[in-house]
């Protein structure tokens, strides 16, 4: 039991990393991107191919997935910063499905639905195999804690303003002299650096991907723990994922109540129970469990009034 709640912790944490990244792109900038499968993927097959075909060490292979990440979300955002929402999301879901059949269909580099098979891990020479799972565990932990204290200065920095302005209504962050394409197009390329690593952290845990695993069901369920966490809100975020998670992995163990449904109808009435339960939370709390702060002007203005004025210092 203890290695299953290892493992649940270690996947809590790669739907964090995203969930932080996607909060990055549309909780803070407005971007929408159903396309996090794809920058996943890619995140996960530069760092198996890289450590299978070419032996490249575990931490270069990481940190090439985060580059090719960089590289792949500057490029969207580029052929797509004409585009708003809808359309947005058009073109984000159709670039997850290009990564996912590239892997797919070029089975001479990918393996195809065989997997890719990836013997490397990080450390994995350093301890035993009843230890590594907990090392492991504190390596992901480290990764979320790295990328939660960039996500966070962003947040409340200058730039952070710029990117809820620009969220807000675009036209006047731009009118007001702010670069919008300029920081829409490193918004997503840093976001979909984060997306690489976490693909990379999962592919050599897992250590065998498959371009199934890669399906938009995994935005789905980043989008849902954005949205159940608090969009805006990066500590909203770390509850979100591990609500969402928390559903995911607890209804598969309806099975052991409910004995007279095979599987087929079993996985059903699951996918209905995270519906429902989801439905539920965002019924009590429809901004999510911790929601965004909302700038108060009357606030701004006292707290400006507290402070003493030049001249009544001079």
């Amino acid at each position: 039991m203890s290695a299953y709640l290892i493992s649940m912790a270690t996947f809590v944490g790669f739907f964090m990393i995203l969930a932080l990244a996607l909060n990055l792109q549309w909780g803070m900038t407005g971007m929408v991107n159903f396309g996090i499968a794809g920058f996943y993927a890619l995140g996960a097959y530069t760092s198996g191919l890289l450590s299978v075909k070419l032996g490249w060490p575990v931490g270069i292979t990481i940190a090439m997935s985060c580059v090719t990440g960089l590289i792949a979300g500057g490029l969207v955002a580029l052929l797509s910063m004409r585009l708003r929402e809808d359309y947005l999301a058009i073109v984000t879901l159709g670039f997850g499905e290009i990564v996912r059949l590239i892997a797919l269909n070029e089975d001479q580099i990918t393996e195809g639905p065989r997997g890719l098979k990836i013997d490397a891990r990080p450390f994995a020479d350093m301890f035993d195999r009843e230890t590594y799972p907990l090392v492991y565990l504190a390596l992901v932990a480290a990764a979320v804690a790295v990328v939660f204290v960039i996500v966070e200065c962003i947040r409340r920095s200058p730039m952070g303003r710029t990117l809820r302005a620009i969220r807000e209504d675009d036209v006047v962050a731009e009118v007001l002299g702010k670069n919008v394409l300029r920081h829409r197009v490193q918004v997503f390329a840093l976001g979909g650096a984060f997306m690489g690593l976490a693909g990379a952290l999962y592919a050599h845990y897992v250590q065998n991907i498959s371009p199934e695993v890669f399906m938009p069901m995994v935005a789905i369920f980043i989008w849902m723990s954005v949205i159940v966490g608090g969009a805006g809100n990066n500590w909203g975020l770390l509850l979100g994922a591990g609500v969402v998670m928390t559903i995911l992995e607890g209804s598969r163990f309806l099975g052991d109540f409910i004995d007279f449904l095979d599987a087929e109808q079993l996985s059903a009435i699951r996918i209905i129970v995270i519906g429902v339960l989801l439905i539920a939370i965002l019924r009590v709390r429809p901004r999510g469990l911790i929601p965004e702060p909302k700038f108060s002007f009357a606030a701004s203005s006292t707290e400006q009034g507290r402070q003493p004025s030049t001249e009544n210092a001079k």
